[in-house]
């Protein structure tokens, strides 16, 4: 066997196994950037029903500030016979504390129980105090998710070209071609292999 022809022939042997690594490497990518991405989509529907629930405990906030209001300028225009007054204020006072737990409530719900600590739990869970977990958190976790995903995409793209250079390396017909593609598919490969690194990393 002729020298050039040894050549091509270890060439196409090391493009072949590099063709099977980057390959595996994508199917990796193409794993977590699917896996992540599920993630992000029930996080999003998690943060969108935290908000939900948050809203809901200011409607009740508002509703119990406005009754107390409405009481109290009762009580101040006289309105009020004195035999009621102390019942009236009993309720005024009751209506303070709803809206002082409400105000506890949303902030919980807003933060999360980590971030308010445990001498501000006030909102339960499935029974249990301090399981909140708020909407800025879901939010930062979205972004993560969000970034992670990008550096997925890139990966995948880049690693789908290594592939497409790989190809026309094997299926070249002259020796500069077949290095030139090859290389291409080295440069392109470990780019798409650090992509699919960082993406790892960033979630972990």
């Amino acid at each position: 066997m002729e020298e050039p022809e040894r050549k091509s022939n270890r060439l196409e042997t090391y493009c072949g196994l590099l063709l099977a690594v980057f390959a595996a490497i994508l199917a990796i990518a193409d794993l977590g950037g699917g896996k992540y991405g599920d993630d992000e989509i029930i996080e999003t529907n998690e943060k969108s029903s935290a908000y939900m629930w948050y809203q809901s405990k200011s409607i009740k906030e508002s509703l119990a500030e406005g009754q107390g209001e409405l009481l109290k300028s009762l009580l101040r225009s006289g309105v009020i016979v004195e035999d009621k007054r102390t019942a009236i204020e009993g309720v005024v006072a009751g209506l303070e504390k709803e809206v002082e737990r409400y105000s506890k409530e949303k902030k919980e719900i807003l933060l999360g129980s980590k971030a308010v600590g445990e001498e501000n739990w006030v909102q339960e869970l499935n029974g249990k105090l301090g399981q909140v977990i708020g909407v800025k958190e879901w939010e930062e976790h979205l972004q993560v998710l969000g970034r992670a995903g990008d550096y997925f995409d890139l990966a995948t793209l880049f690693l789908q070209l290594a592939l497409v250079m790989g190809a026309i390396s094997l299926i070249s017909s002259t020796e500069k071609s077949k290095k030139a593609f090859f290389m291409l598919l080295i440069g392109l490969g470990l780019v798409g292999s650090s992509f699919t690194i960082y993406a790892f990393s960033i979630v972990h």
